[in-house]
């Protein structure tokens, strides 16, 4: 599938979460995303200027006054989010998968929400013991948040699986 194609593709089923994405599909889109936005970026920045921002003592940053770069990207989102869950799909996986790191956000900031509710609570060695307990916890929360990432990206780069699976036909072997 050529970039052209697989762009059409991808924004004919804006919303399609069923079906299966090839690996061109969806990387030649997500190529797509991060350009439109970049010389959309580079645009804003021409035609409606910058603003210098200061950040704290001595540091500065550079922030663009346009629209175009952020309508661009609420624009593409919807569909990214759907050709990754058809890509998820294609790799014999359910969609939810796409979403494993947000998931453990959720959960870390649960947990987080959950040990400093009852710190006030706990008094003496207890208050200690929990205290060790959940840096542990926060330590292994912390690598399988920074791997999550990382498996979805491997898994969003895995091959096809061969043949038909429980979400359709595989986009190799289809002829559209």
């Amino acid at each position: 599938m050529t970039f052209t194609q697989s762009v059409a593709h991808v924004m004919r089923n804006y919303v399609t979460f069923s079906g299966r994405a090839s690996r061109s599909e969806y990387w030649y889109f997500v190529l797509f995303a991060f350009l439109g936005a970049f010389l959309l970026g580079l645009v804003d920045r021409a035609v409606f200027g910058t603003t210098l921002v200061e950040t704290g003592p001595g540091t500065a940053r550079l922030e663009a006054n346009g629209p175009l770069a952020g309508i661009f990207s609420l624009l593409t989102l919807i569909p990214m989010i759907a050709a990754g869950w058809r890509r998820m799909h294609d790799t014999g996986r359910s969609g939810l998968y796409l979403i494993y790191p947000l998931i453990v956000m959720a959960g870390i900031f649960g947990f987080m929400t959950f040990m400093v509710g009852i710190g006030p609570m706990m008094a003496g060695d207890y208050a200690s013991i929990v205290a060790g307990a959940s840096t542990v916890v926060m330590f292994v929360a912390a690598i399988t948040l920074m791997i999550s990432p990382l498996l979805v990206l491997w898994w969003l780069a895995r091959p096809s699986q061969p043949g038909p699976n429980a979400y359709g036909p595989n986009p190799h072997e289809v002829i559209q």
